[in-house]
């Protein structure tokens, strides 16, 4: 049976990263250590005549597993630096110049353990997001326009224009979009939401999403190595290499430690017996126990185990964290600025209310309409979309929408007219029709009496827009347009107050009222309306001088300069959104704002646990300092104290592994 067969039986595990090599690797060394060990300490137990035997198992242990350690050391005194590992060899061959080779094996045997619990370690923070590249299948059903199946191929081998079948319960192969057919895919694999998401024809699919409707017929439109699940597998790859500051220190502190160390294990041997009534070999062990327990293992694994774990546990969820710099700089948050469009609302205006001439008391049009003398809601809006749907405005496309879900056929409009900052024109059956503002209305000398007027101050102060419609001279009535708020947006945002957020404000270029609408809704601390990006950026900026820390929430294309100014940028709803992944330090790959809290949640999470494991490892490193200095330890005992305290600090980051965004890991 091959190596890689092995590992995946006994990690129980499809894959194997470089992580689960490594700790294979370790492992068999551990085991041939362990091996020689038992077998030196049988000998030893054994007659006078074979004990010098025991030298032999001893010298197995030493060659085997002192191997990997040379060479890592060797490999770095090249480059006139000092590692960890140096201090464990130079320990090990210490205690066997001392006449304690057991001891030696003993630290050998514990090293090599421990190596391959932390190498197993960070290959479970790397597998959490591996294995989504497994939830991709390896071949795809080619499909004719029809969605009659010609063929299967390898998904390696897929080309866009290429049209694939995707059957009830299959995963689908390659990201795409929909040429026909409806269903519901779960994107669970890619943004972590729990409930399906409805596609049909034109809509995105992405690779690993799981198709729990009708069958679909899906273009390919990238290959297989450009998938959205394959890039947000290099994103997280690209986060194990950006250090959090407190990684960044350690790594900086550990080459003066370990000369330190060096030179304070050389003193202990030399000193006390120079200086007083000590024998030269008790002088030695201790300075060998001395150069076991000041090696600063737990503290070099102390941040990585806890930050990769928890830049695993959020891509799980859809949260992408570039580097573990931006999962500590969460943590701090206390400010958050949210964008308006597209980040707190759906981004797209739509019909919220439709008031005719008989709704505000007005008297019918005399002489009658040709269209209508009375018109009801319906009819209002069909002529309206008949003039509107050659219109490339935004709220002429929220007409459509409305005509569309009311099952309403707008008649056909002719002498189509516009006029940029006030309306449209056109003629339908036989009526001049026009839809516009209030200056359109005045151009036609079309009086808004006092009725209207209330109706329109109404529907502003909610941060709607108010359009007219006329008939020839006369108004026919008018429709408000609302941005609404995405499904849970009011409750997120007020649950953040509650997570130690101080100031909530939001940052728009849209208009004061609609804003400020949005903000009561929302519980929000403050409001700036009306605002250039280059304002935008100005706004932040006087916020990161009076905050801990804030976060810049947007779409990360519009607010991408804004996001940069911040402690750190968050985009939402980034899937599919190349810039978005591009520009944000945090990518939220859902539209699901309750990630927000989440990505702070694990910040400070990660941030307490780094202190935890710190603290811990720095203060039993010298509490053990202390003991071998003072009353003395035996070198078996400092081993264990020592890389005991590396897999207690470890097993504390993998703590991180756990939780989810709608029941925060809070252990």
């Amino acid at each position: 049976m091959t190596t890689p067969a092995l590992l995946r039986i006994v990690l129980g595990r499809d894959t194997v990263t470089e992580d689960d090599r490594e700790a294979a690797y370790h492992l068999r060394v551990t085991l041939i250590v362990a091996v020689a060990l038992v077998a030196g300490v049988l000998i030893g137990w054994a007659s006078e005549a074979v004990q010098q035997w025991r030298w032999l198992p001893f010298g197995i242990a030493y060659a085997v597993g002192g191997w990997r350690i040379a060479l890592d050391g060797w490999a770095d005194l090249k480059h006139a630096r000092l590692n960890i590992d140096f201090l464990m060899g130079a320990a090990a061959v210490g205690a066997a110049l001392v006449g304690a080779p057991l001891e030696g094996v003993i630290l050998i045997f514990l090293f090599s353990l421990s190596k391959a619990l932390e190498a197993y370690a960070m290959g479970r923070t790397r597998h959490a997001i591996a294995r989504l590249m497994d939830l991709r299948p390896a071949e795809a059903t080619l499909s004719d326009e029809e969605g009659r199946d010609i063929g299967r191929v390898p998904v390696d081998d897929l080309q866009p224009g290429q049209l694939i079948l995707v059957r009830p319960g299959e995963r689908v192969a390659a990201d795409g979009r929909v040429r026909s057919g409806r269903t519901e895919i779960d994107q669970s694999a890619i943004t972590g939401e729990s409930v399906p998401v409805r596609k049909a024809a034109g809509d995105d699919v992405y690779a690993a999403t799981i198709n729990q409707g009708g069958s679909l017929v899906v273009e390919v439109t990238k290959l297989a190595g450009e998938t959205m699940l394959a890039k947000i597998v290099r994103l997280v790859e690209e986060a194990r290499e950006e250090r959090a500051p407190a990684q960044h220190f350690i790594d900086r502190f550990a080459h003066p430690y370990t000369l330190a160390v060096v030179g304070a294990t050389i003193l202990a041997a030399t000193l006390p017996p120079l200086l007083w009534d000590a024998t030269w070999g008790d002088a030695f062990y201790r300075a060998m126990t001395l150069l076991v327990v000041a090696s600063p293992c737990a503290l070099v694994i102390s941040t990585p185990s806890a930050i990769l774990s928890g830049i695993a546990n959020g891509a799980r969820h859809g949260i992408l964290f570039k580097g573990g710099a931006y999962l500590d700089l969460a943590g701090t948050i206390d400010t958050i600025a949210f964008d308006k469009t597209g980040t707190l609302t759906v981004g797209r205006p739509r019909v919220v209310d439709v008031v005719t001439r008989a709704e505000l008391g007005l008297p019918p049009l005399s002489p009658p309409s040709p269209a209508s003398s009375a018109p009801n809601g319906d009819e209002l809006l069909r002529m309206a979309g008949a003039v509107e749907q050659t219109s490339e405005h935004h709220l002429a496309r929220a007409v459509a929408d409305e005509l569309h879900e009311r099952g309403i056929t707008p008649p056909q409009v002719h002498d189509f007219q516009s006029f940029p900052g006030e309306g449209v024109h056109g003629t339908v059956e036989g009526a001049s029709v026009w839809v516009g503002n209030a200056s359109m209305a005045a151009q036609r000398n079309v009086r808004i009496g006092p009725l209207i007027q209330g109706w329109t101050a109404e529907q502003t102060s909610h941060g709607r827009s108010v359009v007219y419609v006329g008939v020839d001279g006369n108004l026919y009535g008018a429709v408000s347009f609302g941005d609404e708020l995405k499904p849970g947006v009011a409750a997120s945002v007020r649950h953040l107050k509650y997570e130690g957020i101080r100031w909530i404000t939001i940052l728009s270029g849209d208009h004061p009222d609609a804003v400020r609408a949005i903000a009561a809704e929302i519980g929000a601390d403050e409001v700036k309306a009306g605002l250039l990006p280059h304002e935008k950026v100005e706004a932040v900026r006087q916020l990161v001088a009076s905050a801990k820390g804030v976060a810049m929430v947007g779409d990360g294309v519009n607010d991408a300069p804004a996001m940069a100014s911040a402690t750190i940028g968050i985009a939402m709803g980034a899937i599919g959104t190349d810039v978005a992944i591009e520009t944000a330090d945090v990518v939220l790959m859902s539209d699901d704002i309750e990630k927000i809290d989440y990505v702070i949640h694990l910040g400070k999470r990660a941030r307490r646990v780094v202190r935890q494991n710190v603290y811990f490892s720095i203060g039993w490193m010298l509490l053990l300092v202390v003991l071998a200095l003072t009353i003395g330890l035996p070198l078996p005992l400092a081993v264990v104290g020592h890389e005991g305290s590396t897999l207690l600090v470890a097993a504390n980051g993998l703590r991180l592994l756990g939780g989810r965004p709608h029941a925060p890991f809070t252990g």
